[in-house]
């Protein structure tokens, strides 16, 4: 699947590219590293970190330039050409053999080791009053500020009240001032 269109003259320059993705090596060719990035489906600049380069084989080269813009695979330590389907299995090192209980070396005999000077406790009485005068500190701090959120209520309650007499009084003195003006304009006065 190619994933854009080549021009139908071969002035169009690709390199190829090749990178290892869980158990495969793959080479692609394309025209610049974005575009690999693009066919590889990563947004991760890949040559940046060292896990994508150029490639320098040559049958991986021409493998990838039979197929531009294809993403070609095989097992990862095989000498199998590039293919879009791999059918070789990834190689796994053989693992150390564990070495029989014969032919290990005899412990050696060396002297027991003393036993460690033990150490009296550390004294923790500084620690403990550090600790004390923090707790105290901050015991202290929440009393402060219960108080304050206290007198906060308190002022809030005070200045609720004092809004409401306001108001009220407010209120009394338009409604005054509405009935002497009716009662001067009643008497022949003008604003």
């Amino acid at each position: 699947m190619e994933l854009w269109d080549l021009p139908k003259t071969p002035t169009r320059k690709l390199k190829v590219f090749q990178a290892q993705f869980g158990f495969f090596d793959t080479v692609l060719a394309a025209p610049s590293h974005a575009a690999a990035l693009r066919a590889w489906g990563t947004h991760r600049n890949l040559f940046a970190t060292g896990h994508a380069k150029v490639a320098t084989d040559e049958a991986a080269i021409a493998a990838a330039l039979e197929h531009p813009g294809t993403v070609l695979r095989r097992a990862v330590g095989s000498n199998e050409p590039f293919a879009l389907e791999p059918t070789s299995l990834p190689k796994v090192p053989d693992t150390p053999k564990a070495t029989p209980a014969s032919t290990r070396p005899p412990p050696s005999k060396a002297k027991p080791k003393a036993e460690p000077v033990r150490r009296p406790p550390a004294d923790r009485s500084r620690l403990d009053a550090a600790e004390a005068a923090l707790g105290e500190l901050d015991d202290r701090r929440k009393r402060e500020e219960a108080d304050l959120h206290r007198q906060q209520e308190e002022l809030d309650a005070k200045r609720m009240a004092a809004q409401q007499r306001y108001v009220d009084a407010r209120k009394k003195a338009t409604a005054a001032v509405v009935a002497a003006r009716e009662a001067y304009r009643k008497a022949g006065g003008t604003d």
